[in-house]
């Protein structure tokens, strides 16, 4: 678990390199089966990926430069204790679902899972130890990843970081990076500068 916590990003950089690779040299099954179906999964996707941006950014104006310092519980860390993690996830799925193939889709999740569950097991106990009771009584009163929008509250004021809140919103923008690049490989694939070696469904 602390292996995971420690190396995560280098893990999801492999992990998106394979992702990639597969993007690259297949062909989607659904995109000559059922290209309607193909068409309705990308905007599906594409619904998620704003979704996860809009999150993602919401979330980092209450988390950004308070971490490991502050319990930060308001917005969107009063529906969950992981918004940052369950947007993220709804980002992995967006992703998978705009390459228009249900096989990579369900990748993006298994990895997703087998990474995420430890790490997000590993941050609760150090966060247990740095805040004691306060966060034992979140643990009890605040669901781990599904947002409970009955619980929601904010502040009516609440400072911001800039220099930490604009890096990120940098780290947001790869989801809709990685949107626009499946888009430029599924043209060079049309050209056939990109060979398709497998069929994914």
């Amino acid at each position: 678990m602390h292996f995971l916590a420690t190396y995560r990003t280098k893990i999801s950089q492999v992990g998106g390199l394979l992702f990639l690779f597969l993007c690259m040299f297949s062909q989607k099954n659904l995109d000559l089966t059922a290209p309607f179906l193909a068409g309705v999964l990308f905007l599906i996707g594409c619904v998620c990926v704003a979704f996860a941006v809009v999150g993602r950014l919401w979330c980092a104006q209450y988390i950004a430069g308070y971490k490991n310092d502050v319990l930060v519980r308001e917005g969107h860390y009063s529906l969950c204790r992981n918004p940052l993690y369950f947007f993220s996830f709804l980002g992995a799925v967006g992703v998978g679902l705009c390459t228009g193939s249900l096989t990579l889709t369900a990748l993006l999740v298994v990895l997703f899972v087998l990474m995420y569950i430890p790490v997000i097991h590993t941050e609760e106990v150090k966060l247990a130890g740095l805040f004691g009771a306060p966060y034992k009584k979140y643990l009890q009163e605040v669901p781990r990843f599904l947002p409970r929008l009955t619980l929601y509250h904010e502040p009516k004021e609440y400072v911001v970081k800039p220099h930490v809140f604009r890096q990120a919103a940098g780290d947001v923008l790869w989801f809709v990076v990685a949107v626009g690049a499946l888009e430029c490989l599924e043209g060079l694939q049309e050209t056939g500068i990109l060979p398709m070696v497998l069929t994914l469904y």
